[in-house]
């Protein structure tokens, strides 16, 4: 059997069990758009934020050219690119699950110290942890760490070993970036309490726990996202409350007690406190 059946061969299979694969050259690269797409003069399928295959009848457009289709898969527009193909690639999204790609040492050491246990997977360098569930892809979320899912491509590499995990939060929280702080944000807990000279439109404590106990609620609930769902209700509380002098330490600290029982550190509250206040100008 030559290279190009075997790839082709292995392509299939994972077709049959509803994985998208596609084609990669030498050195891990997709195979370019065609002539009728170059430049995305067809108007850019990859910009396109719904999974799902590429239009034109050539292997174009990276993950977007993945396909579960058998009868696109042994195609004779596709025969060239499998007899020139190096390796199988997948789309994670496009099978419903996510790859956290560990490129070195490091980042497997952190991975098995901070993320639950899952399908595991031996790259050249490191390891790809994979996980039941899409999310959208970023690149370099923290050191040696990428997140391959949506409108993105991994390397077919086997099976692995393990089994696969639902997506936790923990990778999840890891593509969300919160506004810069304006400053470092203190360790201690530091909150405006008074003086902001607004007139309190609370007529009675009671609105005001309220507010709080529902954001309480709010962060608790929270199954994926927490980071940002933190910061958010941090913002959600602060435009209601943060002007007119009502919230104490009390009430600041439940806040910060449902975040870190959440699994959020203290240096995460206080930032999110903090970039709230930047936020709002307060």
């Amino acid at each position: 059997m030559t290279a190009a059946a075997t790839l082709l061969d292995t392509a299939l299979t994972l077709a049959t069990h509803g994985i998208p694969p596609l084609p990669l050259r030498a050195g891990k690269v997709p195979f370019g758009n065609c002539p009728d797409c170059a430049s995305n003069a067809c108007g850019g399928r990859p910009n396109m934020k719904t999974p799902g295959p590429c239009r034109c009848p050539g292997v174009c457009h990276a993950w977007a050219a993945a396909t579960t289709d058998p009868h696109v898969l042994t195609s004779p527009a596709w025969g060239t690119a499998w007899r020139r193909a190096a390796a199988v690639a997948y789309h994670p999204g496009g099978a419903g699950v996510t790859v956290v790609d560990l490129d070195d040492a490091a980042a497997v050491a952190w991975a098995r110290a901070t993320l639950p246990a899952t399908r595991t997977v031996p790259t050249t360098r490191g390891e790809h942890w994979i996980y039941q569930g899409a999310m959208r892809s970023v690149n370099a979320v923290r050191p040696g760490v990428d997140i391959k899912s949506l409108m993105a491509y991994a390397r077919w590499l086997g099976n692995g070993t393990g089994v696969t995990a639902p997506l936790p939060d923990a990778v999840r929280a890891l593509a969300v970036k919160e506004p810069s702080p304006a400053r470092r944000a203190p360790q201690s807990l530091t909150v405006p309490l008074r003086g902001h000279g607004g007139e309190c439109r609370h007529r009675t404590p009671t609105y005001l726990d309220r507010g709080i106990a529902m954001a309480e609620q709010r962060i608790t609930e929270a199954r994926s996202a927490v980071h940002a769902t933190v910061y958010r209700t941090f913002l959600a509380v602060l435009s209601t409350h943060g002007r007119c002098g009502c919230l104490t330490d009390a009430h600041v600290a439940r806040l910060f007690t449902a975040a870190q029982a959440k699994g959020e550190s203290p240096r995460h509250c206080t930032d999110a406190w903090t970039n709230a206040l930047t936020t709002l100008g307060l």
